[in-house]
């Protein structure tokens, strides 16, 4: 019984690390695409992802228990691997805390003008979400879990009651419609949405390196996300239309996120404000892990100490660059996902495993209680997968390919 109940903890540690504010992002990337296209899409991508996730085991249990990603890269790739892998990582960390400070904006705005009338400036839409929830993550590791066990609750409660809410009004003629050429704009943020790998050291801990048992929890734990995805899919992509005001063409173009657009639809009903409630609860549960990660990360890479100075400088380093960012960008929500997504979640997540394991077993010949199925062609596969990602959104910020003029 005891061991049942470790699994289902161990399932709910890979979902709740991979379901975040990237999944608001979905249906604004995938739209233009279709419905079935991103299906399509979303399952091919946890493939691949799934995959690299148990790369990632393998090197992992080549390693001394409680190694995290940076060492693993380091004691199979050399320095090398160890400067990439600590670039991306502080790089996905960054871009990840950016978008949602950026994704917040609209909400609160929305969320204050539904409910007083009063329109706030763009610029104070993010202000809130430093100055409440950035002041738990100054306060530390207590303090954001503390906090983060009640917004847990409202997120899936207020999904729950979307489900409920939206599926009604769900148009079927919506959901036929299909274009894939679209699907190149959706592969960076879609990446993101399946990135949970950086927990398989803790896992590995957590189960005593028992590797069927890790397997489950990452094959399961993984699934239940893509389940999650494609139920919000249906619900955004069957409700938002193409073109028009809020339509996905829109979001697109202004880099909002998929509850932005239900609730501009849906208008000033109840369903409207559960939208925002959930799109809130998706944020800032996402934003104190992440940030809560990156202050660990600076600190720890800075060695700086955790007292009130070295507290308020960490606070300025970790949200000052992404709010100049927000500032700056006007959208700055779905940049910083795509970002995230080719240049962290990739690299850090995709392409690293393939590289470690290449190395590890055919170059230093580590041993393992577990080999990922596959052989080099698999790992070949991965690389070129990973490479091409990285090349599409290269084409994408360098201006070479404009997926709105396709």
């Amino acid at each position: 019984m005891q061991s049942h109940s470790k699994l289902i903890g161990g399932i709910l540690l890979v979902s709740g690390t991979t379901i975040g504010a990237g999944m608001l992002a979905l249906p604004v990337s995938t739209g233009l695409a279709g419905f079935f296209p991103s299906v399509l899409l979303l399952i091919a991508f946890w493939v691949y992802m799934t995959f690299t996730a148990f790369l990632m085991l393998e090197v992992n249990l080549w390693m001394e228990p409680q190694t995290n990603l940076i060492s693993m890269a380091k004691n199979t790739l050399g320095r090398t691997g160890e400067v990439i892998s600590w670039a991306a990582y502080l790089f996905l960390l960054y871009s990840l805390t950016t978008a949602y400070v950026a994704g917040s904006g609209p909400i609160v705005i929305d969320i204050v003008e539904s409910l007083t009338g009063y329109q706030m400036p763009a610029w104070a839409g993010s202000v809130p979400l430093l100055l409440i929830f950035g002041f738990f993550v100054y306060k530390g590791t207590k303090s954001v879990d503390y906090v983060n066990r009640f917004l847990m609750l409202g997120l899936v409660v207020s999904y729950g009651l979307l489900i409920i809410f939206l599926t009604p009004h769900v148009d079927i003629k919506l959901l036929k419609y299909s274009d894939p050429k679209f699907l190149l704009m959706a592969v960076s943020i879609v990446a993101t949405s399946f990135g949970f790998h950086i927990i398989i050291p803790t896992l590995t801990t957590y189960f005593e390196r028992n590797v069927s048992r890790i397997r489950q929890a990452i094959f399961i734990g993984s699934a239940i996300p893509l389940i999650v995805y494609i139920i919000w899919e249906v619900l955004c992509l069957g409700i938002v239309p193409l073109e028009g005001k809020f339509g996905l063409a829109e979001g697109y173009a202004i880099g909002t996120n998929g509850a932005h657009l239900l609730s501009g639809i849906l208008g000033t009903t109840a369903i409207a404000q559960a939208a925002r409630v959930f799109a809130f609860f998706a944020i800032v549960t996402s934003f104190l892990g992440v940030s809560l990660s990156l202050t660990d990360f600076l600190a720890d890479g800075l060695k700086i100490k955790k007292n009130r100075g070295g507290r308020l400088l960490l606070y300025l380093m970790v949200f000052l660059p992404p709010l100049i960012f927000t500032l700056t960008d006007p959208r700055a929500f779905l940049s910083a996902l795509e970002y995230a997504g080719a240049y962290g979640v990739v690299i850090l997540l995709g392409l690293m495993p393939a590289l470690m394991v290449w190395a590890g077993r055919y170059h230093l010949h580590f041993k393992s209680t577990y080999r990922t199925p596959g052989g080099k062609i698999a790992l070949v596969c991965v690389i070129l997968i990973s490479l091409l990602v990285i090349a599409i959104e290269l084409a994408h910020k360098s201006g070479l390919i404009n997926f709105l003029k396709y």
